[in-house]
Formats: structure tokens, sequence, C-alpha cells
């Protein structure tokens, strides 16, 4: 599976607000730690990249404290803030979460994940100190320059854009199919090579287990990301450009265009299509 449709759209939404997250960090001269979600997966904090963070820290890549507080210092000097994107996920040197799991789950029965984007914060905060924002002519200590901001369930609402819309329709009629031709417990996937370009497939349900029987989250390929840099790297920029490069259709444009900002917003509620849902359902006695 190349992609999931829904993919593209958790992107959008993540590289737009690393760019509004930056004119705050550029025009204030701070540091801004954007905390991305995946879980233990960096996919979407790869794909952040198009918004243009100075960094990406990804789960896959255990975090070296010392590279990232030089790396850090590095672009601070150069322009006089710094943005980093920081998937949920990343761990330390030693593999644990940096927004270590708490003793308790979300709705699906994941467990928790704190914050790695605070607790990166403190980390920053106690290596780099006051004295090194001060002899920068910034009045303020290392706590008040240092800020973070989770992208948040945002990416996973909304509109999806004409990428995810589309392939997403493909591969429910695929799924459709399948069932006709009595092809059960099976997976419609969405492939991608440079002859055929994007089209739908299948595999069985099962290869997506291991021999103890449990599906494991799709981790980043070490390809796809520079360590050295904190960046992604060519491969990564090679996977990312065939999902993206037309992503966007002109009538996700013209749809904000039309519907943000209409007027009828105003005076009408929301209508939920749960009570549409709630008034066709039958109860059998």
């Amino acid at each position: 599976n190349y992609v999931t449709p829904g993919y593209a759209t958790a992107v959008f939404v993540s590289a737009s607000g690393v760019q509004r997250v930056r004119t705050t960090a550029e025009s204030h001269r701070r540091i801004a730690i954007i905390e991305v979600m995946g879980r233990h997966s960096g996919y979407i904090a790869l794909g952040s990249a198009y918004g243009q963070p100075d960094i990406l820290l990804l789960p896959e890549h255990p975090l070296d404290l010392d590279a990232l507080v030089s790396r850090v210092q590095e672009v601070y000097e150069l322009q006089k803030h710094c943005v980093i994107v920081c998937a949920e996920g990343v761990v330390d040197a030693s593999g644990r979460e940096l927004g270590h799991e708490r003793q308790s789950t979300d709705p699906s029965g994941n467990m928790l994940l704190s914050g790695a984007a605070e607790a990166l914060r403190n980390l920053l905060v106690d290596r780099l100190g006051d004295e090194f924002f001060r002899q920068r002519r910034r009045n303020e200590s290392a706590r008040a320059a240092v800020f973070t901001r989770k992208i948040g369930h945002t990416q996973r609402g909304g509109r999806p854009i004409l990428f995810d819309r589309f392939y997403a329709t493909q591969l429910g009629g695929h799924a459709v199919d399948l069932l006709l031709q009595g092809h059960v417990n099976h997976v419609a996937i969405l492939q991608w090579n440079r002859t055929q370009g994007f089209h739908v497939s299948s595999v069985p349900a099962n290869d997506f287990r291991d021999r103890w029987g449990l599906i494991h989250s799709r981790r980043v390929h070490p390809s796809c990301y520079d360590p050295a840099n904190l960046r992604l790297s060519q491969t990564g920029i090679d996977y990312l450009l065939p999902i993206f490069t037309n992503s966007i259709g002109a009538d996700d444009v013209e749809s904000i265009r039309t519907t943000l900002f209409d007027s009828g917003n105003l005076y009408r509620p929301y209508h939920s299509v749960n009570t549409d849902i709630g008034k066709r359902i039958r109860y059998v006695e």
C-alpha cells in the first residue's frame, strides 16, 4: 500500500499549520515546536515538510539531543527563530516516548501520549538556558522564548482534498467489486509505480498480520529521512511528490470561497448529518 486516503488531507492541514505558526516564531524571534499526529508512525510529520519547518523529528529515529541543540543554535543564529515539527510518538535515545504514555486510553483503546512537544520544550529550555537568548538581545527567558503548538484534531476533520476524495471513492468501489467476486477478508489498497501511476489493487487482510496475529503501524523507511540534518532525504521527497503534486483541485479552493464566509452561516445553525440519520433509523421489536 503506497498511501491511504486521508493522509493527503492530514498533511495539507499540518503543512498549513506549520506555515501559520512560523509567522509568530519569526516576528517574535522564538523557537516553535509543532506537534503533529501519527502516534508511532512519522508519515504526517514527514509530509509536513511541505510547510518548510527547519527541523523534523520522527518516531522512527531516536532523538539525539546534542545534535538537536546544535542544529537549533545554528538555525537561530542564522534567522533569529526556529520551527521544529515533532511527531507525537518521537522517542529518546533509550526508545522511550518523550510524551510518555499515561495509564489511560483513547476511545479506540490506544494508550494516550501526554505531549512530546512539551517534553521537548523542557529539554531545550534546560539545554539552551536563559543566557543563550540574553546574549542575542532577547530580554526574555528560555521558557518564554520556546513555545509549543499542537495541530490537533483539525488534521482528521473537515472536507478532504481532491486526492483523498477521488481515491477513497475508487477504493470503496474496488472493495464492493471484491465482495461481489467472492473475495472476503481482503483489503483494497492504493499502489503507485512509474509506469501506471496510482492504481487500486488488493491483498488478503491476513498479510498485514504478524505470526501472532497483530497488525503494526506502518513505519517510515530509514531511507526517507536524513538524521544528520534532521530533515527528509531525497528518497523522502521522491515518495511525497506523486501524492501531493496534484493533490489539491480547483474545487477545493472554490469550496473555501463559497462556503466559509457564506452569509447564511451567520443565520443558520449547523445541521448535523446525525440528525438526518436519526430520523431514518427504525428499530425492530
